[in-house]
């Protein structure tokens, strides 16, 4: 009966020390799986806090570089708009400084002709036109008080030539008015610088008409040539002699006359006309 007790007791011990072992067991098999779990969650948790953060700062970087691209633009769109104004100013001094070049120029050749010239004379400037006869008189910068007077002829040098211009027609204190050549009031005696035929230049009333010589005697018709220089006479007392007039570019002639007419292209462009000078008297020379 004791022993059977016995059995019973050791048998019992034997499946409690099973029982507790196949628990340590369990408890450790299950341990050991729920770690690696969480490690597996702290992995993934890790992704995608990364992935969100690496999001989060792209995010950031983008709208960072294109504020600055923004500003950048901003900058270059302003330094090409100076970039311009300044080309532009550099520009208009290159024009400006072309232009005083070119006045220079002019002004040096005015004055070597002004130096040369055997006459005394008083240089002036053209500085409008007189509003009655706007196609025709013109008004220059120098009048009584420069000793400018109504009838003294006025010349020019343009294409390194001088030419007749005209004549003072009116003198005010300051400024005065000049008929020129090509007005249909314009008369003066002339004559053909070679064969030297005389007859009369007259106007006929705009710059862009030839001139007109008359009363040339008719015997000149074989001693007259296309492109001949036609020059003052000095007749009358107005006109100093041997002043440019124009030349010839026609010969009319006329049957039924005892003279013949020629065509003349002036020997000065009206239409670039800046500078005169204005004849007082001839010199001694």
């Amino acid at each position: 009966m004791r022993r059977g007790r016995e059995s019973n007791r050791n048998k019992s011990q034997t499946d409690l020390y099973v029982f507790l072992t196949l628990i340590l067991v369990s408890f450790f098999s299950l341990f050991f799986s729920v770690r690696g779990d969480l490690v597996d969650l702290k992995d993934a948790g890790l992704s995608i806090f990364s992935g969100i953060r690496a999001g989060i700062n792209g995010i950031s970087t983008f709208f960072s570089q294109t504020v600055l691209s923004i500003q950048e633009l901003a900058i270059l769109r302003r330094e090409h708009s100076e970039l311009l104004a300044r080309v532009a100013r550099y520009e208009q001094l290159e024009r400006s400084t072309a232009e005083i070049l070119q006045e220079n120029f002019r002004l040096r050749e005015q004055l070597g002709f002004s130096e040369n010239l055997n006459f005394r004379h008083i240089p002036a400037q053209i500085i409008g036109r007189d509003p009655t006869n706007l196609f025709s008189a013109f008004v220059i910068n120098k009048g009584r008080q420069a000793g400018v007077r109504v009838n003294m002829p006025v010349i020019a040098y343009h294409n390194a030539t001088q030419g007749l211009v005209g004549i003072v027609i009116n003198a005010g204190a300051f400024e005065s008015l000049v008929m020129p050549l090509h007005d249909t009031s314009f008369f003066v005696s002339s004559r053909l610088s070679e064969s030297r035929y005389e007859g009369i230049v007259e106007g006929r009333g705009s710059a862009d008409l030839p001139l007109l010589m008359r009363f040339v005697n008719r015997r000149a018709r074989d001693e007259i040539n296309m492109g001949d220089m036609v020059i003052t006479s000095g007749m009358g007392g107005f006109y100093p002699p041997g002043i440019n007039i124009g030349r010839i570019t026609r010969i009319n002639y006329l049957e039924a006359e005892l003279s013949m007419e020629l065509e003349l292209e002036a020997s000065i462009d009206f239409s670039r006309l800046e500078f005169v000078f204005v004849i007082s008297e001839e010199t001694d020379d």
